[in-house]
């Protein structure tokens, strides 16, 4: 390890001026005395002077290793000034800030970015302009596309992050427009807070969706109405901003993509890396068995071991020592032995191991499909002649979100959670192979078949992806979802509805998972049509989106016969 400072200096609300002359401001963390050395930047919507900002990297012990730190806060929030506008800044305002950070008498001129979630955003959205100090990059948990998974999934929009997160940014924006008058603040944060708090009970079942609270807070974000409404376009000024899928070529910076297999950034985070290996650029891809909020050992109501905690990654190092160990590399050229090292890190559930691999999808991996059969069976045995099954979906009661890749408010907690009270309900059917002999790995991407039948003119389905231990519990691993208008189209195509009584094929994709179903367990599917208030409930009219005050039930049959072959395809490890 690096000789380390004993002494930092700390400058706190230093000032930079943006190119529209819009002042941001920055915490400073730097060795104490002459010298010159490398900027780690972190720029944040959520508060630079709060512990998120020093969550993923300690300003202090990276500041004591030889580097200068900086943490901003984004324009319109924190101390800075501006706007808050989603996405729409951090282009310009990430490049000014390099240049700026490049140029301080105390740094080297050379500058590294880390953050998760937005803040990991901005780190692609400055490399995207190539700027020449920029040297490396560590987004952890970060999209590439906003229609995968953070605004949108499978063309169904990600209600519940979506309108929990637009009023939590609500809260900052109402507490720097009142910030003369202590009691309009109070009352106005006061009004928003009650909103935040009643979104489980009552909020997310507004109708019409279009003029649901977070949508009509024009205050808050004035484009975010304009980008939930735009019907999966990325033409909206937000949504174009925040797109980084296929612009990767754009980027100079090598990075290391860190996830966690219940995030809901999981697919961004893979797509991210698989993009720059392609291109020939250094990559690195790191996942563990994490949330998008929690990386310790214990995730949803699993513990999978202190090898798991990013504090103690497989009892070897943390993610902080991961992290500065990048650095050392890109920004002081020291031989760390970083690029002899696999490109790959997994953390492979069930067996709670980590492991190296030399690329994803994994090379060895075997694909194969299971089928859907009558009585709830799921089995390599291609069907022959057999009856559909049958639900009806009522979005008046949609099944409830439980678990998953999520980011939701705390009441409904992300990550590997017992499904059997869902499993319960007459609207998911769910198909299980028989107890497993031997332990089997399914590692890699995870696609279902679906052929329904649908009476209404647009509608959902979801399928779900559990590992059933034999005393019945029945674990979450990924699952995904399609609206059926939007099947198989590209971005920006009309959509294409159904017709009453006709068998469509849908392809519905869980992105990922790494996990070993230990002998005696089983392998389930769930198939249903909805998973709320985690996405919106589609009223099944076939209507616009956001202007149904009015919904109607859809009577659903799930095909599994010769000539429509239902199936999950599983990649096997052998």
């Amino acid at each position: 390890m690096p000789e380390l400072f004993l002494a930092i200096n700390v400058e706190l609300n230093v000032p930079v001026v943006m190119r529209d002359g819009v002042v941001l401001r920055a915490n400073i963390f730097r060795p104490t005395g002459d010298g010159q050395w490398p900027v780690l930047l972190n720029r944040l919507p959520y508060g630079k002077d709060l512990p998120v900002g020093a969550a993923l990297l300690d300003p202090v012990q990276a500041s004591r290793r030889g580097y200068v730190v900086i943490v901003q806060d984004t324009r319109g929030c924190g101390t800075s000034e501006g706007v808050w506008q989603p996405f729409v800044h951090e282009g310009d305002d990430g490049e000014d800030s390099i240049a700026w950070a490049a140029a301080l008498p105390y740094a080297d001129g050379q500058v590294g970015m880390f953050g998760a979630s937005y803040f990991g955003f901005t780190q692609w959205a400055a490399a995207l302009r190539h700027p020449l100090a920029l040297k490396a990059i560590v987004p952890y948990e970060t999209w590439a596309d906003p229609l995968s998974g953070v605004i949108y999934r499978g063309g169904a929009l990600e209600l519940g992050l979506m309108a929990a997160w637009n009023l939590n940014m609500g809260i900052n924006v109402l507490m720097r427009r009142h910030g003369g008058d202590l009691v309009g603040q109070v009352a106005a944060v006061t009004g928003l807070c009650d909103e935040i708090d009643a979104l489980g009970t009552a909020g997310y079942w507004s109708l019409p969706l279009g003029e649901f609270a977070p949508l009509r807070r024009q205050e808050v974000a004035p484009d975010f109405r304009n980008m939930l409404l735009s019907d999966l376009n990325c033409t909206v000024e937000p949504l174009a901003s925040a797109l980084i899928l296929g612009r990767q070529s754009e980027v100079e910076a090598p990075s290391l993509n860190i996830g966690g297999w219940y995030d809901i950034c999981l697919d961004g985070t893979i797509t991210n890396f698989l993009a720059m290996r392609g291109l020939g650029k250094p990559a690195r891809l790191l996942i563990g068995p994490w949330s998008h909020s929690e990386s310790g050992n214990g995730v949803g109501e699993l513990n999978f071991g202190m090898r798991a905690h990013s504090g103690s990654i497989d009892l070897k190092t943390d993610l902080q020592s991961l992290e500065l160990r990048w650095f050392d590399h890109w920004l002081k050229g020291i031989d760390n032995g970083l690029m002899e090292e696999a490109p790959v890190k997994l953390f492979v559930m069930g067996a709670n191991v980590w492991r190296d691999e030399q690329e994803w999808p994994l090379a060895r991996a075997r694909n194969a499909e299971y089928f859907l059969h009558r009585d709830g069976v799921l089995s390599l045995i291609t069907p022959g002649v057999e009856s559909p099954d049958n639900f009806v979906y009522d979005p008046t009661d949609p099944v409830p979100v439980r678990g998953g890749a999520t980011l939701l408010p705390a009441q409904f907690p992300a990550g590997p959670y017992d499904q059997r009270a869902i499993e319960e309900r007459p609207d998911v059917l769910t198909y299980t192979t028989a107890p497993l002999e031997h332990d089997m790995e399914v590692t890699g991407p995870i696609k279902v078949h679906l052929w329904a039948i649908s009476s209404a003119r647009d509608t959902d389905f979801v399928a779900r992806l559990t590992d059933v231990h034999p005393d019945g519990r029945s674990i979450i691993l990924t699952d995904g979802i399609v609206r059926a208008r939007h099947r198989g189209i590209r971005q920006g195509e009309s959509p294409s509805f159904l017709e009453k009584g006709r068998p469509y094929a849908y392809v519905i994709d869980l992105w990922a998972t790494s996990n070993v179903f230990m002998s005696d367990h089983r392998i389930r599917l769930q198939i249903t049509s909805s998973c709320f208030p985690r996405w919106d409930r589609n009223p099944n009219t076939g209507h616009d989106f956001g202007v149904d005050s009015q919904i109607a039930k859809a009577f659903q049959s799930i095909l599994h016969d010769s000539e429509h072959p239902s199936h999950i395809v599983l990649p096997i490890i052998e």
